[in-house]
């Protein structure tokens, strides 16, 4: 079984925040996630849907991936809205 993950940053530990998408036996897709124990979002048969699935999850504000580790985005982010009252 094979699966396409994204994460907003380019750094180890990547963000898990974004749903991801695996492949079925039937050659068919799944969306799921952002997390592991997240439910199934969806099945498609073809991988354009199943990215159109994800785009439509991605959080609040999600842009270019930010350069560095998710401690790092989470610091940077931090400092952009020290409020907090950034959603996502």
């Amino acid at each position: 079984m094979w699966e396409l993950h994204f994460s907003r940053c380019t750094g180890f530990r990547p963000t898990w925040d974004i749903p991801y998408i695996g492949t079925l036996t039937d050659g068919r897709y799944y969306v799921e996630g952002p997390h592991r124990n997240s439910p199934r979002i969806a099945e498609t048969d073809s991988a354009q849907a199943a990215v159109a699935m994800v785009i439509e999850r991605l959080p609040p504000g999600c842009g270019p991936a930010f350069a560095g580790t998710a401690e790092e985005l989470a610091a940077y982010e931090r400092k952009a809205d020290p409020s907090g009252s950034k959603s996502r």
